[in-house]
């Protein structure tokens, strides 16, 4: 059990490094498109490296008039 709380740790560890890398971080206006990518790139972990590079495109419902 304590094997693969250590795994989970260190993939996530890797996802963040990677969502830094794209300075996914460091953007100024944060929108649902961007906190999914970032969140996602982070889930995938080590698989951006890989070749993995995940994006969320949200379109959230416009208020009616």
């Amino acid at each position: 059990m304590r094997i693969g709380a250590l795994v989970l740790v260190i993939w996530l560890i890797i996802g963040a490094i990677a969502a830094g890398q794209r300075h996914y971080y460091s953007s100024g206006s944060q929108n649902c498109a961007g906190a999914g990518t970032t969140l996602v790139t982070i889930l995938a972990g080590p698989l951006n490296y890989v070749g993995v590079n995940p994006k969320v495109a949200c379109h959230l419902p416009q208020p009616s008039k």
